[in-house]
């Protein structure tokens, strides 16, 4: 019997001691770093890839066939419009002029006698003095000589202008390449090899493309002549140079589905060069009072886009988003989260909704 109780008694003791479970300890807050969701101007880009093009491109040949007698320029030279370049031998045409001149003198005394004829003969049929027979003829020498000394004239200017092309200038400001000729040669008239080449580089084209789905909002935001700003920026070089668009392709590329776009750039500083490639920035407008946040808040989830914001009494709220573009390491939030939130840029994984969070501590102690 006593056996029994005892045996009761230590299942009951057993049973108690069961009862009354451990207490949960409370869970730590899990330590984030933050940032502030703000309001303000944003632009409405396309970033894309360009290529540097001169704004004029010149080849440089010979007008006439002569003896190269002069090279005016170095290599790599920038010249001005009307710079003299190369010096052809003139004397052939200088002969062909001065023969010319001559031909013309001879036929302009020819015909001045003609006219004179002319005018007699005219106020001898006046008094009928003379036969019509022969002032026709006299009349007629006289128009055949004007026509020979128009032909005269004509040659005289064709023989001036082989001598001018004997003087070979820039057409335009630029800068030259390597000449492909030197003194001693002859050179042909219109003929290969092409003498030196002639890039002007102030102003300078960028040339680039966007997608064809950004064709209407880009027409869209051109209507009433607005300008639209294109910055260009060559790897290694933190300042972009600043031009315009200028230019809009007047197809669609069937093949990449892509406009072609062009935009014109002042390049006093040289910064861009014919043949780079380079980033293109386009900014078709600005979008006023948009709500941003650090581009590592926003995070993708079965729930779909969130962050988490951090209320008064450090806990976390997850907040399913809208989110729009991104813009220099933002991303616009067009819903969810209003200007002055607090939402939680690191440590998400350790984050649970309705949770306590933290503040991590940087190096020199203060809050991140």
């Amino acid at each position: 019997m006593r056996l029994t109780m005892r045996l009761l008694l230590c299942a009951a003791l057993a049973a108690a001691g069961c009862s009354h479970e451990k207490p949960m300890m409370p869970q730590a807050p899990a330590p984030v770093s933050v940032g502030t969701a703000t309001q303000k101007t944003v632009p409405i880009e396309v970033r894309t890839i360009g290529n540097v093009e001169a704004f004029a491109t010149a080849s440089v040949k010979a007008q006439v066939t002569a003896l190269i007698v002069g090279v005016h320029f170095e290599n790599g030279q920038d010249v001005k419009k009307g710079e003299k370049l190369f010096t052809l031998d003139a004397r052939p045409f200088e002969a062909a002029l001065a023969a010319a001149e001559g031909a013309l003198a001879r036929d302009e005394a020819r015909l001045s006698n003609a006219e004179q004829q002319v005018k007699r003969y005219a106020k001898l049929l006046k008094d009928g003095v003379a036969a019509p027979e022969g002032a026709e003829q006299i009349f007629a020498d006289a128009k055949a000589f004007d026509g020979v000394v128009r032909a005269d004239r004509a040659a005289v200017a064709a023989a001036k202008l082989n001598v001018e092309y004997c003087r070979i200038v820039a057409p335009f400001d630029g800068r030259a390449s390597d000449r492909m000729v030197d003194i001693g040669n002859t050179v042909r008239a219109n003929d290969l090899p092409v003498l030196v080449t002639i890039r002007q580089v102030e102003p300078i084209y960028v040339t680039f493309t966007v997608p064809e789905k950004r064709l209407a909002e880009l027409r869209r935001y051109q209507a009433g002549g607005a300008r639209l700003k294109v910055a260009a920026s060559v790897a290694g070089n933190e300042q972009a140079a600043e031009g315009e668009l200028t230019f809009v392709d007047n197809e669609v590329d069937a093949a990449t589905g892509t406009i072609r776009l062009k935009a014109t750039f002042a390049n006093k500083d040289r910064r861009l060069w014919p043949g780079q490639f380079v980033d293109v920035l386009l900014t078709l407008a600005e979008q006023p009072n948009a709500i941003v946040v650090p581009s590592q808040a926003v995070q993708a989830g079965q729930q779909g886009v969130y962050v988490y914001v951090v209320k008064t009494d450090m806990t976390a709220e997850l907040r399913v988003v809208k989110a729009g573009r991104t813009v220099n390491g933002e991303i616009v939030i067009e819903e969810g989260v209003a200007a002055g939130e607090t939402v939680v840029t690191d440590g998400h994984l350790r984050v649970t909704p309705g949770g306590k969070v933290e503040l991590k501590k940087s190096l020199s102690g203060k809050d991140s």
